[in-house]
């Protein structure tokens, strides 16, 4: 699986505002990622991770599986947009140098429109989860 060195070859976000570290896993319904936050990330405020930062960490997951299956299949990797946030339910906020795993499940696909489910543990602890309607460039 690809590591952090990487994870820019499958998802469209770039420095600073990247948001998932390494691939662990990715299969035609689920992606699981690893991150470890890092003080200077830009969603960071007072030490702790933000809200949006969670929320977006689960997003770049969803764009890693993504990628991930588009480069394996010889296909550019496309941008997505947040379309709609369902259920998004904070637990709690994790701080730097915390190990982030997310895991974000497919639920649902209809033409350039993808649906998860998305959550987000430190170790056993699960901090945030949500479903997230994912609108996905054409391709060209």
């Amino acid at each position: 699986m690809p590591t952090e060195k990487n994870i820019l070859s499958f998802i469209p976000q770039r420095p600073p505002f990247v948001m998932t570290g390494e691939l662990l896993s990715a299969t035609d319904q689920v992606t699981i990622t690893t991150y470890v936050i890092a003080k200077e990330n830009i969603l960071v405020d007072g030490g702790v991770f933000t809200e949006a930062g969670l929320l977006e960490n689960m997003a770049q997951t969803a764009a890693a599986g993504a990628g991930y299956k588009a480069v394996n299949e010889n296909r550019p990797v496309l941008k997505g947009y947040i379309g709609a946030v369902k259920n998004f339910e904070i637990f709690a906020l994790p701080e730097v140098n915390d190990k982030l795993k997310t895991e974000v499940t497919e639920t649902g696909k209809m033409f350039n429109m993808q649906t998860v489910e998305g959550k987000v543990w430190r170790g056993n602890e699960l901090l945030a989860q949500c479903e997230l309607k994912i609108f996905l460039e054409e391709e060209n």
